[in-house]
């Protein structure tokens, strides 16, 4: 891992979150985009799969040094759709994402300010369905676990901040875990704490994983 590299923050998952005002429907999508390539495939299928939609506005924001900003009003009067979802990427200093805002007209217009709010919630549904995370060089190894000890060892696990990707059972209990890089010495050192000095963390790999804003790790299905 380049130790130049830095955290940034992202969406940890694709998701959307919808709601009504003034009966035009409005369903907020977010989704992690690696590549700009990525963001237009995103964007390409929500306007597949809400073709009868009466918009469906966009801001995506691409690399770690938010190099591409790109948004559309897909429609609705300018500066009153793309741009409040792009202003609320910026505000939570997000990057290598997308967020679409699908309306349904209601039939009663909302007029400027009322897309603007409109729109804006919209962004925030998104983002709050999606879950802003950071991404950190993350470790992920091995720990087998001898089945007299698989309790002590489940308990000390709730204390800490990792991810279980794995468990699998053979002579012992195997375990694969994912860690900060930054927490890794300490949980090391609680692990062997723990355990009399009996179990160790087998590092295989370093690679930037996401990390909900707070330090809990990224919700992905199965894992924590």
């Amino acid at each position: 891992m380049d130790g130049t590299l830095k955290p940034y923050k992202t969406l940890i998952r694709r998701a959307s979150g919808e709601f009504t005002i003034n009966r035009s429907r409005f369903i907020g999508h977010g989704a992690p985009c690696a590549s700009e390539e990525e963001a237009l495939a995103f964007l390409s299928e929500m306007r597949a799969a809400y073709k009868d939609a009466s918009h469906n506005c966009y801001a995506y924001v691409i690399g770690t040094n938010k190099g591409i900003m790109r948004y559309s009003d897909d429609g609705e009067p300018g500066g009153t759709a793309g741009m409040p979802i792009m202003e609320v990427l910026k505000a939570r200093d997000v990057t290598n994402c997308a967020v679409v805002v699908t309306r349904y007209f209601g039939g009663i217009l909302l007029g400027a300010g009322g897309l603007v709010r409109a729109y804006t919630k919209g962004a925030v549904t998104a983002l709050e369905a999606s879950g802003v995370g950071v991404m950190h060089p993350t470790a992920t190894g091995l720990i087998d676990v001898p089945y007299p000890m698989l309790s002590r060892f489940e308990y000390m696990l709730r204390s800490q901040p990792v991810i279980v990707r794995e468990k699998s059972f053979g002579e012992t209990v195997t375990f694969t875990l994912s860690v900060k890089s930054c927490d890794e010495e300490a949980f090391s050192r609680d692990l062997a704490g723990a355990s009399d000095g009996r179990l160790e963390f087998i590092r295989m790999e370093e690679d930037y994983m996401p990390w909900e804003e707070g330090g809990e790790p990224g919700s992905e299905p199965g894992q924590k």
